[in-house]
């Protein structure tokens, strides 16, 4: 599978009248640098507000060919992890639904991002679904356009199909992007364990949402220019999931101590509801260097160097 960041089209098999195309898209890994929970909202669901970032070489590798049926072929490391529904299918009615036709093919997918880890691996599936299947059923329309529908899917598809650094808040459904963000040069580290996000939150036990919380300025600045200033600027921030995911697994306190501890690092974190955490450092070289050396020292963890933009 390719590496492009856009649509990659190339032959394939015919069906019925679609022109011959294979679709390869990139679905990159999704990396919470903050995450504010401001409040348990009346109808049960929980107002975020979070800095949202992607890793430009961590990522799914979807394939899609038109075809009579459907069918979805799953490889790579993470794929005897994958449990449910999958999201590819979801968001592939969901496609069919708003262009009012039957859509059906070939979905291969190669699972690179680890599961249930933060990264957003499954929502991130499905808006490289919904942006290979746009490309070959929706004649004009562009996948952004889909941005607000897309939330039906799952909450960090929107996010997830804008494909850049933005701010997500509400349920994940209002997108603000953030222009001009300098590129953080990271580790991402999983300590191949599962956590529950909906555990998660329920651990977390929020208070209610006050009035007019969900509209309040954004917590954090986004003007830097290093990762020194990156980690300045983030330091004002928070993930408040950190908490309630050390409590169900104390290992994560553990990777978060051990990232902070590596030569270069200025910033760890935990991404999303975990486990995942990451650490930004000073150089990409420095990252590279600390994931080497993480990765030998504990071999049954998860590591990649990677740059978030």
């Amino acid at each position: 599978m390719t590496h492009s960041s856009e649509a990659d089209i190339i032959q394939a098999t015919a069906h019925e009248d679609t022109w011959p195309v294979t679709i390869r898209e990139r679905a990159r890994a999704k990396v919470n640098l903050t995450l504010h929970v401001k409040g348990k909202r009346p109808d049960g669901y929980h107002e975020l507000e979070s800095l949202v970032v992607f890793a430009n070489d961590v990522a799914d590798e979807l394939e899609f060919s038109p075809d009579i049926d459907d069918r979805l072929e799953i490889d790579g490391a993470f794929a005897p992890l994958l449990e449910g529904d999958n999201l590819i299918l979801k968001a592939k009615r969901a496609v069919a639904e708003w262009f009012d036709m039957d859509i059906h093919g070939h979905f291969r997918l190669r699972k690179n991002i680890p599961v249930a880890a933060g990264l957003g691996g499954g929502s991130s599936d499905a808006a490289a679904t919904i942006r290979a299947l746009v490309a070959i059923y929706g004649e004009n329309r562009k996948a952004h356009e889909f941005i607000e529908a897309s939330k039906e899917i799952g909450a960090d598809v929107p996010v997830c199909l804008y494909g850049r650094a933005a701010w997500m808040c509400g349920l994940g459904e209002r997108i603000t992007p953030v222009t001009r963000l300098a590129p953080l040069p990271a580790i991402l580290v999983n300590p191949r364990i599962k956590l529950s996000t909906a555990d998660v939150f329920r651990t977390l036990a929020a208070k209610p949402l006050e009035p007019g919380a969900e509209n309040a300025p954004f917590s954090v600045s986004t003007d830097w220019d290093s990762p020194e200033s990156a980690a300045a600027c983030l330091a004002h921030g928070r993930n408040d999931l950190e908490g309630p995911a050390i409590a169900l697994e104390p290992q994560v306190a553990r990777v978060l101590d051990t990232v902070r501890a590596l030569d270069g690092c200025v910033l760890s974190r935990l991404s999303g509801s975990g486990p995942t955490c990451f650490g930004v450092f000073a150089t990409a070289e420095k990252a590279k260097a600390a994931a080497g050396a993480l990765a030998a020292a504990h071999p049954n963890w998860w590591v990649a160097a990677t740059i978030l933009a």
